[in-house]
């Protein structure tokens, strides 16, 4: 860990720029440009800081403030249209140690319950989005608890059927059989098939944020 604010660039083929905060899984924002995707990843800092203060690192990210570009990566045609990053950095690629791997799964640990309380306590019915729509409270926590494992907990050999992740003590068992998969795979040095580690974790912490935050802005309580 450093002090700075460590953060990878996914730089689409023409519009969208994602920014994402290696240290620190779910801190990933886009922009239109690096500049912008950096300054919108520093206007959600504030707003991060809760998972980190739940998963016991509060201090750790008080600290860093500092933006640092560590890596710049090449995106493809989906990093524009989504806006999420969807290739790996070479620095991604690295093997952690149990306790840098314990440090990001802490964080994801977080970041779900943080979900899980804004999708608690958020209204039934949804401020429109920008476009007009957008999906219900339940519809996003269907999505979100449904697409763990369609798509991302799979790569590790964890496949949960969406009628039991649905349930409050199949998804607790889900989480729990994921996060021993990841666990295994760092141990053995195996990706999780095309993606690394590192990545696997920091996508599914995105996800789960960008949707805690997304029923944050449209809640209308």
């Amino acid at each position: 860990m450093t002090d700075t604010l460590r953060v990878i660039l996914e730089i689409g083929k023409k519009r969208r720029v994602v920014a994402g905060a290696m240290d620190w899984p779910g801190l990933d924002r886009w922009g239109a440009s690096e500049d912008d995707a950096l300054e919108v990843l520093s206007s959600y800092v504030p707003r991060y800081a809760a998972v980190a203060e739940r998963a016991g690192m509060g201090s750790a990210f008080a600290r860093a403030r500092d933006l640092e570009v560590v890596e710049r990566v090449p995106g493809s045609s989906s990093t524009d249209f989504w806006g999420i990053a969807h290739v790996p950095s070479q620095v991604e690629g690295e093997v952690l140690s149990p306790a840098g791997l314990e440090r990001r799964l802490g964080l994801l640990r977080a970041c779900w319950a943080y979900f899980d309380d804004v999708s608690a306590r958020a209204f039934h019915e949804l401020r429109p989005g920008s476009r007009g729509g957008g999906r219900s409270r339940d519809q996003i926590i269907r999505h979100v608890y449904g697409t763990e494992p369609q798509n991302w907990s799979r790569k590790v050999g964890v496949r949960t059927p969406l009628d039991v992740v649905l349930t409050p003590d199949g998804l607790a068992t889900h989480r729990q059989a994921y996060l021993d998969a990841i666990r295994a795979h760092n141990a053995e040095g195996r990706p999780a098939r095309t993606w690394p580690i590192q990545f696997l974790v920091r996508r599914t912490a995105h996800h789960v944020m960008d949707h805690a935050w997304e029923m944050e802005d449209r809640d209308l309580t």
